[in-house]
C-alpha cells in the first residue's frame, strides 16, 4: 500500500478545525469573504483580519457550548462590574489559550506571513487606568479557565486611556482611537439594549393593588447597548463573556427638526447620548466633568442590573430567588450605586415591597475595596447626585434613615458614630458617600492584601467593621500566568516546561518543583542566558521607539505603573541623583551597571505627577550627556505604557521598584508579574509585597523602609521633612542640585512645586525612607555582581510565586463570598 493510501484522511470543519491546511483555508477564506482582498493586494492589516475571525471562530464554538453547558447545570453566574477592563490584545492571548499555537504558526508560515507581524497590527482596547482595569482582566481569565460561569459588565469606551507621548520630557495626551479600524473580537448586540434614564421627578401614590409606589419620570432617556467579547479560559475548556455597553440615542435623528432647519437640534440627542460612553475617565475637577463620570457610573450599572433581571426572568424564574442566581461583585466604588438601582429596580419596576427587596439585594451584591486614599474613596456632591438621580436619593436616604435607626439601636448615645458612618456626609457642603453605600449595601467587602484588609478593619472602614466584622475578609489579588508567562515570556516558559512539565500554566503551584533544580549549575546558566535574551529584545525595541541605546548587560532596574506621588517614582529618581554625584566623585567605584526603566501614565489633570515624569527625563538627559558616567547609568522613560508593552517589560526585568510608602498601596499586581518572571523586588512593607516576601523568602526580597504603624508614629509625632533635608548631606545634595537646576538646563524654577511640596509636608514621606532605599539599592548591586548568588535569588522568586496567580484569587472569592462551583468541559484537545 502507498504512503498516500496509509495516511489518514481528515476532514475537518473549516470553521472549527485546527489542522494545518484547515487553517490555512480558514485565513484565505476569511481574507476574501470578510476583509474582501485578494492576496496579491492584501495588506498586514487584512491579514490580521482574516486571522482574527479564523480564530474567533474556533473560540465561538466552546464559547457557546458553555453557555450552553451552564444552562443545562443551572449554575449560579458571577457577574463583576467595574469601570474599567483593560484586556490587552486578544488575538495572541487566544491563540495560546485554544493551544492551536504550533499548527497556526505552520500554516502562516506556508502561506508566506509572519505571526509577529499580524499581531502588531491589532489595536489594544485602552479600557482601563492600570492595576484595576488590568486586575478584572485577570479575573475573567480565571474565572473562564475554572468553568464558573461568569459576565464581566463594564462600558465600551469610544475612546480609551489616552495614548501617551514624551515631548521635551513632557507627557503630552493623544485621543486613543482603538475602534477606528473596527473590532472582530465584538459581537454587537441591539436586540439585548435596555433603557436608562436621568434627572426628571418621581411621583408617589397608591398602586393598583393598593400598595405605596413610587414612580420614576425621567427628564431624559438613553440607550445601553451591549457588545459580547468571549473570555477563553486556558485550554480552551470553557468561556466567559465580557458585556460591554455602549449609549445611543433612543431617537438618533430628530427628522421633523431637520425640517425646520434646525439642523443641530435635530442630531443633539444623539449628541448627548453618546458622550456619556465617549471617553475613560472624563477630567471630573469641574462640576461638568463630576456629573459625566456620575452618569457613565450609573449608565453601565443600571445596564447591567436590567440585563440580569431580564434573563431571570426569561428563564421562568422569580425575582425572589434573584439572589440565588447571580452573585454581584463590586469591583471597586465606581459600581457602588448598584445597591440604590437594584432596589429600585426591584420595587419600583417590578412591584417588590422594601424588605424583601433589600434582603435580596444585600444577598447578592459584594463589594472590594481597593484603596486606601480618602480621596480615592468617592462621593458626590448632593445637589449633583439628587438633580442626576432623584429616584435614587430618596432610596439612600431611606437606606441612610433604617441603617442609623439600627445603630442607634446598638450603640445609643453615640452620635459621633451616627456621624461617622452615616451615607451623607453633612459637613459643610453635602456629599453622598459611595463606599458608605457599598459596605451597608453588601453582605462582604473585602480588601486585596493581607496589610490592606486589616488597615480597613482597622483604620479606613473601622466603624463597619466594629457593625459588621462577619462582613470583612481577604482575598489577596492575583495575576494570570498565561498572559504574563507563557505569553509574555515563551522562552521562561519553554525552559520551565523542560524541567517540570507544562501543567504548571493551568496550577501555578506546580511551580514549586523548581526548587529542586535551582542547586543545578545548568539550569542556573540556561536561566541567566534566557533572561539575557530577553533584555536583549526589550533593547531593541526601545532602540526603534525611543532611540535610546540600551545595554542589556546592564541591570535592568524598572519601575513601571501609574505616575502618582504615593508611588514614589521621584524617590527612586533621587536615588539615581544621589548614584549619579557618588560615580562622579568615585570614577573607579565598583557597581553594578544600570539601566533604570520608568514608564507609565500620568493623569491629564495631576500636575505633579507630570513634573514628576519630566524630572525622570532631566536626570536621563543630563547623564546621557556626561561622558564620565553614562555608560555606568541610563535612564529611559518608556512612552505610552500599556499591556502590551508591559508584556515586554515584565520579562526583561532583573530588578523591581516597588516603593510605596508603607500603608498607601492596597496591594499591587505588577510585583506579582514581576516575581513570576525571576525579577528579584526591592520594596517596604506595603501591599502584596508583604506577602511577596513571605512567600519566596526574606533572604531573596530587598527590603528598605518603615513599617505602616512606624509611618503613623512619626506623622503622629509630627513628622518634619527638613529635619532629614538638613542633616543628611547625600539628600541635600541632590535637593539642592534639582533646585540649582543642574537638571534642567539651569533652570532653578522648573521644579520647584515638586520641591516645596517634599520639604514643606512631604506627605509620603520620601526623605523618611531614602537613606535606607539609598543603602538598600547598594546591597542590591552588591548581590547583582554575584551572578550565582542573583540566579538563586531569581529562580526561587518564580518558584514560589504560585500563590499570585489569579486562579487561587477566584477560588477564594468562590469559597468565601460567591459561594460557587468550577465546572472544566474536556479541553480542545481532549475533544
Amino acid at each position: 500500500m502507498s504512503d498516500v493510501l496509509q495516511q489518514q484522511i481528515i476532514v475537518e470543519d473549516d470553521r472549527t478545525g485546527t489542522h494545518v491546511e484547515t487553517l490555512k483555508r480558514a485565513i484565505l477564506d476569511n481574507l476574501f469573504y470578510i476583509a474582501g482582498r485578494f492576496p496579491a493586494n492584501a495588506t498586514s492589516l487584512d491579514y490580521y483580519t482574516a486571522l482574527a475571525y479564523t480564530v474567533r471562530d474556533r473560540l465561538l464554538r466552546r464559547w457557546l457550548e458553555t453557555l450552553e453547558n451552564n444552562l443545562d447545570r443551572d449554575a449560579r453566574v458571577v457577574c463583576y462590574l467595574s469601570a474599567e477592563f483593560l484586556m490587552g490584545p486578544h488575538l495572541k492571548n487566544n491563540i495560546l489559550n485554544l493551544g492551536i499555537g504550533e499548527p497556526l504558526e505552520q500554516a502562516l508560515t506556508e502561506l508566506g506571513l509572519d505571526l509577529d507581524e499580524i499581531s502588531s497590527q491589532e489595536e489594544e482596547p485602552g479600557l482601563g487606568n492600570g492595576g484595576l482595569g488590568r486586575l478584572a482582566a485577570c479575573y475573567l481569565d480565571s474565572l473562564a479557565t475554572l468553568g464558573i460561569p461568569s459576565v464581566g459588565y463594564g462600558i465600551r469606551y469610544e475612546f480609551g486611556i489616552f495614548d501617551q507621548e514624551i515631548r521635551d520630557g513632557w507627557q503630552v495626551e493623544i485621543t486613543d482611537k482603538w475602534l477606528r479600524l473596527g473590532n472582530p473580537w465584538e459581537i454587537r448586540r441591539p436586540q439585548s439594549a435596555v433603557k436608562v434614564g436621568f434627572a426628571g421627578h418621581t411621583e408617589a401614590g397608591t398602586g393598583v393593588d393598593g400598595k405605596y409606589r413610587v414612580r420614576w419620570i425621567p427628564a431624559v432617556e438613553i440607550k445601553g447597548v451591549p457588545y459580547d467579547t468571549p473570555v477563553l479560559g486556558y485550554e480552551g475548556r470553557s468561556a466567559g463573556n465580557l458585556r460591554l455597553w455602549a449609549s445611543e440615542a433612543a431617537e438618533s435623528f430628530q427628522f421633523d427638526r431637520f425640517n425646520t432647519g434646525d439642523y443641530q437640534g435635530a442630531v443633539a440627542e444623539k449628541v448627548f447620548s453618546e458622550n456619556i460612553t465617549k471617553v475613560l475617565y472624563p477630567n471630573d475637577e469641574g462640576i461638568q466633568g463630576k456629573q459625566l463620570r456620575l452618569q457613565q457610573q450609573y449608565f453601565f450599572v443600571s445596564c447591567s442590573l436590567q440585563d440580569m433581571i431580564r434573563v431571570h426572568l426569561r428563564q421562568g424564574r422569580s425575582l425572589d430567588t434573584f439572589h440565588q442566581k447571580w452573585t454581584i461583585q463590586m469591583n471597586d466604588t465606581h459600581p457602588s450605586i448598584a445597591v440604590a438601582e437594584l432596589m429600585r429596580l426591584l420595587m419600583d419596576e417590578h412591584g417588590m415591597g422594601w424588605e424583601a427587596a433589600w434582603e435580596i439585594t444585600r444577598q447578592a451584591l459584594a463589594y472590594t475595596n481597593h484603596t486606601l486614599l480618602p480621596e480615592a474613596l468617592e462621593r458626590w456632591p448632593l445637589p449633583l447626585f439628587s438633580e442626576l438621580l432623584p429616584r435614587h436619593m430618596e432610596i439612600i436616604n431611606e437606606i441612610n434613615a433604617r441603617f442609623l435607626q439600627e445603630v442607634r439601636s446598638r450603640f445609643p448615645g453615640d452620635e459621633g458614630l451616627i456621624q461617622r458612618v452615616s451615607l451623607i456626609d453633612e459637613r459643610g457642603e453635602r456629599y453622598v458617600q459611595m463606599a458608605k453605600l457599598a459596605c451597608v449595601g453588601s453582605h462582604h467587602i473585602n480588601g486585596v492584601a493581607a496589610l490592606h484588609s486589616q488597615l480597613l478593619k482597622t483604620e479606613v472602614l473601622h466603624d463597619f467593621n466594629t457593625l459588621w466584622p462577619e462582613k470583612f475578609v481577604n482575598v489577596t489579588n492575583g495575576v494570570t500566568p498565561r498572559r504574563w508567562v507563557a505569553l509574555s515570556n515563551p522562552d521562561l516558559t519553554a525552559l520551565i516546561s523542560s524541567r517540570i512539565g507544562a501543567k504548571w500554566i493551568g496550577d501555578l503551584e506546580r511551580l514549586r518543583d523548581l526548587e529542586q533544580h535551582v542547586d543545578d549549575a545548568e539550569f542556573r546558566s540556561d536561566w541567566m542566558k534566557v533572561q539575557y535574551a530577553t533584555k536583549v529584545r526589550l533593547a531593541a525595541y526601545i532602540r526603534e521607539k525611543t532611540s535610546a541605546l540600551v545595554n542589556p548587560a546592564t541591570m535592568f532596574d524598572v519601575l513601571v505603573k501609574r505616575i502618582h506621588e504615593y508611588k514614589r517614582q521621584h524617590l527612586n529618581v533621587l536615588h539615581i541623583a544621589a548614584l549619579y554625584f557618588h560615580l562622579k566623585r568615585n570614577p573607579g567605584l565598583a557597581i553594578a551597571p544600570r539601566t533604570f526603566l520608568f514608564g507609565g501614565k500620568a493623569a491629564p489633570g495631576y500636575y505633579m505627577a507630570k513634573l514628576i515624569i519630566k524630572l525622570i527625563t532631566s536626570v536621563g538627559e543630563t547623564i546621557d550627556n556626561d561622558p564620565e558616567v553614562r555608560d555606568r547609568l541610563k535612564v529611559v522613560f518608556l512612552p505610552d505604557y500599556n499591556v502590551s508593552l508591559g508584556q515586554r517589560v515584565y520579562p526583561a526585568a532583573d530588578l523591581s521598584e516597588q516603593i510605596s510608602l508603607a500603608g498607601k498601596e492596597a496591594s499591587g499586581t505588577g510585583n506579582m508579574k514581576f516575581a513570576m518572571n525571576g525579577a528579584v523586588t526591592i520594596g517596604t512593607l506595603d501591599g502584596a509585597n508583604v506577602e511577596i516576601r513571605e512567600e519566596v523568602g526574606p533572604e531573596n526580597f530587598f527590603l528598605f523602609g518603615m513599617t505602616t504603624q512606624e509611618v503613623m508614629a512619626r506623622k503622629a509625632a509630627g513628622y518634619s521633612p527638613s529635619d532629614y533635608y538638613h542633616s543628611n548631606g547625600i539628600l541635600r545634595e541632590v535637593i539642592d542640585a534639582v533646585s540649582n537646576g543642574v537638571f534642567s538646563r539651569g533652570d532653578n524654577a522648573m521644579f520647584q512645586p515638586l520641591l516645596r511640596s517634599l520639604l514643606d509636608r512631604d506627605e509620603y514621606m520620601l526623605f523618611a525612607d531614602f537613606q535606607p532605599y539609598v543603602d538598600c539599592q547598594a546591597r542590591v548591586s552588591e548581590a547583582y555582581l554575584d551572578v550565582d548568588r542573583w540566579s538563586r535569588m531569581s529562580i526561587l522568586n518564580t518558584a514560589r510565586s504560585g500563590k499570585f496567580s489569579s486562579d487561587r484569587s477566584i477560588r477564594d472569592y468562590s469559597r468565601l463570598i460567591w459561594h460557587v462551583d468550577g465546572f472544566k468541559a474536556p479541553s480542545l484537545a481532549e475533544s
